[in-house]
Formats: structure tokens, sequence, C-alpha cells
């Protein structure tokens, strides 16, 4: 698992070691940053169901000004902050919460993306897209991404989907705030 672009690329990050935890593979997560890549530099970024931090850490790596990482393991957040200190961050936020907890500590604050890459098959991805909305955690011109099993059928309102992309039976669905004509 390495940072695919910026300024730590090429650095290796802790393996995991846990089964519970599912690392996104480094060429969608190279496509997912490659299609953000005009968003990330100087953005507020929210690491949601963070895991190792691997998407997090690309993100600061990339330019990003602000990430938050969230999670609710233990095992997931140890695992991310060794990860931050491993490549000297020091400047990034860890929550330890249950998703709608963390959602609702960060009401008020509003990020330019929001990674959402909950266990497949937790059935819980309508419930976190509904808390962000109704929390207002996405900035008007903001984007969240959505990492799921490509055979998943989500309703993603009150956003829209702008693009989707497959890559195996993984999917990343783009979703931004439905703006009234």
């Amino acid at each position: 698992m390495r940072v695919t672009a910026g300024k730590f690329k090429g650095c290796v990050l802790i393996e995991n070691k846990f089964e519970h935890i599912r690392p996104t593979a480094d060429m969608v997560k190279q496509a997912l940053f490659n299609k953000l890549a005009f968003v990330v530099p100087e953005a507020k970024v929210l690491d949601l169901f963070c895991g190792t931090g691997a998407l997090g850490i690309e993100a600061i790596s990339r330019g990003a000004n602000e990430v938050v990482f969230a999670d609710k393991d233990s095992r997931s957040i140890a695992l991310t902050k060794s990860n931050l200190e491993k490549l000297g961050i020091k400047d990034a936020r860890l929550i330890k919460l249950p998703y709608d907890k963390a959602i609702d500590k960060l009401k008020g604050e509003r990020f330019d993306i929001i990674i959402l890459d909950p266990p497949y098959k937790s059935g819980i991805y309508e419930d976190v897209i509904k808390l962000i909305a109704e929390n207002g955690l996405l900035n008007d011109e903001g984007m969240i991404v959505c990492e799921h099993e490509k055979r998943d059928n989500f309703n993603y309102s009150p956003f829209k989907v702008v693009d989707e992309k497959r890559y195996g039976i993984k999917m990343l669905t783009y979703l931004q705030i439905e703006k009234e004509p």
C-alpha cells in the first residue's frame, strides 16, 4: 500500500493486519484522486470510515489543507495514527466515533470532499448520505465519493450522481448537491 502521488509519492504505508479493514487498491485510489485533481489542493477533506487512513493521506500528499479521519474502530484509528506518524503528518484530526456520532460532532463544518468507504454489505450508505445532508457537511460545490461493490444500488437523494466508474468488483460513485434550476 503506497501513496500514489504528491509530496509523499511512493511512501509505503504500514500494512493492514486486520480482516475487518479492506484497503482501497492503489489503482482505484489513483483513479479517484486523478478525477479530483483540481479539487484536492487546498481542500478540506473528511475520510469517513478511514480504515488505514490511506485515502486521507493521499489527499494530504496531493495538497489538501485539512483532513479529518473518522472511524469507530480503535484498531483503524491506531493504524491511521501510525501511518500519519510514519510520514511526519502532525496536523490531521482523528475522531474515534461511530459514523452518526462523528457526523454530529462535525455539524457546522463544511467539507470540499467527503470520502465514504464503509464496510461492504453494511447497508448504511443511505443513512450516512442522509446524515451528511441533514448536517450540511458538504460545501455547495463539494463532492462525495462512495466506494462500494458494483452490484450495490443506493438512493443517493438529496444528492445527484455526477459520475460512476467501475474497477473490477468495485465502483466509485461521485455525488454533488442537487441544484435547483
